[in-house]
């Protein structure tokens, strides 16, 4: 579980971002995960009180905003979501596809006071 230490580098970038900014307080720290990431949502989830136990971020609320993994078929054009299709295209059934969204971990937006 590689989440732990993702979160770890998170927060110390919005603890640097913080002191910069001159920010007191973070209400909400929202994360962009893309379900071809290979970030697993449930375990941020899980691991980010610990993380933030002992941070400028201990009362931050964790939001995550899930980007799917879509893909467009190399043989038809066609675009769909390669992990509801087990990445064979539903309309033509070629395996061959190039990701376009789905791919991203990223830090999308806070909510400051």
């Amino acid at each position: 579980m590689h989440e732990l230490g993702i979160v770890i580098q998170i927060v110390k970038q919005m603890e640097h971002y913080m002191d910069e900014h001159d920010i007191k307080r973070i209400d909400t720290l929202v994360l962009g995960v893309g379900e071809l990431s290979g970030v697993v949502p449930k375990y941020l989830r899980d691991v980010y009180p610990i993380a933030v136990e002992e941070s400028k971020l201990h009362n931050t609320k964790l939001e995550l905003e899930i980007t799917p993994g879509i893909g467009k078929c190399q043989a038809c054009g066609f675009a769909y979501n390669l992990v509801q299709n087990d990445n064979i295209c539903p309309k033509c059934g070629s395996k061959s596809f190039t990701i376009i969204t789905g791919k991203e971990f990223m830090i999308q937006r806070i909510h400051a006071e």
